[in-house]
């Protein structure tokens, strides 16, 4: 049994906790959360800082972690993707040893669960010998082509079938983007999955997305004619690309919206109002990296948006750090404070991937990981900023 307490205790569920004490088992389960003077200094291990939920990492590409550096930054999203999808395959050794140099990074990052994108079963092994909680979702994509869906479906129902189930593990069929996904595919995907699953998506990342579902206008036309891709039988809607994906998905499931940056205010209350389980992740320096722009975080905010976290993958990020996307965030968006962007990482994470009964905060009967941060008087994120992870 551990005692360990800090300047502050961040529990996610309440105020800042002044000099607590958080005791834990050798399983890193919570036992007690209260104050120093209940407890004998001699049996005390002693912080300085604020301790934290373990952090949650709700959108990831780990199996993409062997391009990084390959892809160039601020090219917009087509040229990106157009990259990925041409330069993804190298040596099984080099793919496999930069996934499991991912997932070591994320655990010594104080991040104990992730929802992670799957297009293959590359990361299965690592997943199934992690410390970290994977919520694996296998994304399936048809180029909007109704008559191929069933094709791609069986294709993609191969690694869902194998991929990492129990033992903290989750899975579900998801949809890549509104641009990339026909009717047909949509259809097969709902019937996979029952009410209690989340279901991630990819939405608004780059203007070209919005213009084809608008105007079937945009450099999607040139994207998709440089794959010889039809798309003839594609109509536009005359409205943003998430209303398309809204006429599709299951409202009944966990949703969540990934990257955001040209969200509305609108496109925020349409979704909250089509369902009421709907998240938002952030991966502000995947943003950064690919299109040079950033969310309008303050149109979340004013609609009580629940916003978490991600990092992407390796090809479009520096790191795989929750703590460095907090950074990110906090520089740009300075009005935006720690308690609010520490409550993204971990309870909103959680509550987003299912799992908030075992992990996200820090409260009796949970394990959700301990986390230090070193951080200014005034509770501000600095360039000096750590993580350490304490269980």
């Amino acid at each position: 049994m551990r005692k360990i307490t800090a300047d502050y205790i961040f529990t996610a569920t309440g105020e800042p906790l002044k000099n607590g004490v958080v005791t834990v088992d050798k399983n890193g389960k919570i036992l007690a959360v209260d104050a120093r003077e209940k407890h004998d200094a001699g049996d005390l291990e002693k912080h300085r800082g604020i301790i934290t939920p373990g952090f949650v990492n709700t959108h990831c590409h780990l199996e993409l972690s062997h391009m990084k550096g390959k892809v160039e930054t601020g090219t917009g999203l087509i040229p990106f993707i157009t990259k990925v999808v041409t330069m993804r395959n190298r040596p099984q050794e080099e793919i496999d040893a930069a996934i499991l140099a991912g997932d070591r990074e994320m655990r010594e990052g104080g991040i104990v669960a992730v929802g992670d994108i799957s297009n293959k079963l590359d990361t299965k092994k690592v997943k199934e010998e992690s410390d970290i909680r994977y919520y694996s979702f296998v994304e399936m994509f048809d180029f909007l082509q109704d008559s191929q869906a069933q094709h791609y479906f069986d294709a993609y129902m191969e690694v869902y079938a194998d991929h990492a189930d129990g033992n903290g593990n989750r899975k579900s069929t998801v949809p890549h983007a509104p641009y990339s996904v026909s009717k047909k595919l949509f259809e097969l995907i709902n019937e996979v999955n029952d009410e209690n699953a989340t279901v991630s998506i990819h939405n608004q990342e780059t203007p070209p997305e919005n213009l084809l579902f608008e105007s079937k206008t945009g450099q999607f036309l040139d994207f998709y004619n440089g794959f010889d891709i039809p798309l003839d039988k594609f109509s536009a809607s005359g409205k943003s690309s998430i209303y398309y994906a809204l006429e599709r998905m299951n409202p009944k499931n966990r949703t969540l919206f990934v990257h955001n940056t040209l969200t509305t205010a609108a496109d925020i209350q349409a979704a909250q109002a089509w369902g009421d389980r709907v998240f938002w992740a952030t991966c502000a320096n995947a943003n950064l990296y690919i299109e040079n722009r950033l969310p309008n975080y303050q149109a979340f905010i004013d609609n009580d948006a629940k916003m978490t976290i991600g990092t992407d993958s390796l090809t479009s990020n520096w790191t795989l750090s929750v703590l460095d996307e907090m950074k990110t965030i906090s520089r740009y968006q300075s009005y935006l404070d720690l308690p609010t962007l520490l409550q993204w990482a971990t309870l909103n994470g959680a509550e987003a991937l299912g799992m908030e009964k075992e992990i996200g905060s820090i409260e009796v009967g949970k394990t959700p990981g301990l986390n230090l941060l070193n951080v200014d008087k005034n509770w501000n994120l600095t360039a000096e900023t750590t993580v350490q992870k304490l269980v």
